[in-house]
């Protein structure tokens, strides 16, 4: 019964994220915003939400564990979704194509990454209530980073222009759909979360390595289905701007979930050892940053190299997290 309900809520989960990326299209058509910008704040953010529900969720069975591994695994399944794309376009280098502010938005992913690291080893006992001043530190640069995305992004990214001859639907309507497909993530995402619990129950995995592979990758499921989604109808820039901006979003969230962690600082309570999870997730994103700023064109059979380089540092990473029982 377990496996049924994992499998027809990630179905509900996959059918909410294409609605996802189809309206986010609409809505970057008709606004004039751009992929660019549509990627790293609307579609991100909206995607991210079941990484969101699943440390709420996680905070209340009292596995802090759980969510710090999800968080940090997404961020390393993100960079894989780049490498899987290149795999998917033999004609074009998604990476090379897109606008270049997608390399403030990867640094500032890598950023905040470092920071979530250093505050988790450097365990700073500085708090306003049960809020640690270093969560607050993540939203500030949060905020900051996209205000600094938002302005460069309007002056360097490119609009995407009605293809001749496609109608496409009314904004008001593009903003309603999008609105109720965020709505089933939120209301089908503690059903994957539960089933997932039960599995790694099941298998016997702990749940720190659960939430870094198998619960990562199903809250990942959003991103995956509208970023290919999004590939498929040729808006390059909002496929890659979701994933890095879902990076940047993901660390934003550290922050506020601190302010569901009443027992006391959220990211003084991680297992330092997480922090092996995060530096693995920072790597990925420093390597996609460089094939989205490198000009070397050497494919290898079938793969471009740092596509490749992403592939094997994320399965070898894995290989690394499981040998030593993280969580």
């Amino acid at each position: 019964m377990v496996w049924l309900t994992f499998l027809l809520s990630s179905a509900i989960l996959v059918a909410a994220a294409v609605k996802l990326a189809q309206y986010g299209y609409v809505i970057a058509v008709r606004t004039r915003l751009g992929g660019m910008f549509i990627g790293v704040l609307l579609l991100s953010g909206s995607t991210s939400l079941p990484e969101m529900l699943t440390m709420i969720n996680s905070f209340k069975a009292q596995t802090p564990g759980l969510a710090a591994g999800n968080m940090f695994g997404i961020n390393m399944f993100n960079m894989l979704l780049l490498a899987i794309l290149d795999l998917l376009n033999q004609q074009a280098r998604i990476l090379r194509r897109v606008a270049m502010t997608h390399a403030l938005t990867a640094a500032l992913g890598s950023a905040m990454i470092g920071l979530s690291v250093f505050f988790i080893l450097g365990d700073i006992h500085l708090q306003i209530g049960w809020m640690g001043m270093d969560s607050l530190v993540l939203i500030l640069v949060y905020v900051a980073g996209i205000r600094l995305i938002q302005t460069n992004g309007q002056a360097s990214a490119t609009t995407i222009e009605v293809p001749v001859g496609k109608p496409v639907m009314p904004l008001w309507r593009a903003l309603l759909g999008f609105a109720i497909a965020t709505g089933v993530l939120v209301v089908i995402t503690p059903w994957l979360v539960r089933s997932s619990n039960e599995i790694a129950e099941i298998t016997g995995l702990g749940a720190g390595f659960i939430g870094t592979t198998l619960l990562a990758t199903v809250t990942s499921l959003p991103e995956t289905v509208a970023v290919v989604a999004a590939a498929r109808i040729g808006a390059y820039d909002m496929a890659v701007g979701n994933l890095f901006g879902s990076n940047v979003f993901n660390m934003f969230a550290l922050g506020v979930a601190d302010l569901f962690y009443t027992p006391g600082r959220f990211l003084g309570d991680i297992d330092p050892t997480f922090a092996l999870v995060a530096m693995l997730g920072l790597l990925l994103t420093n390597l996609a940053l460089i094939g989205n700023l490198a000009r070397v064109e050497r494919r290898l059979a079938f793969v471009e190299a740092d596509a490749l380089l992403i592939m094997l540092l994320y399965f070898g990473g894995m290989l690394f997290l499981f040998l030593r029982g993280i969580g």
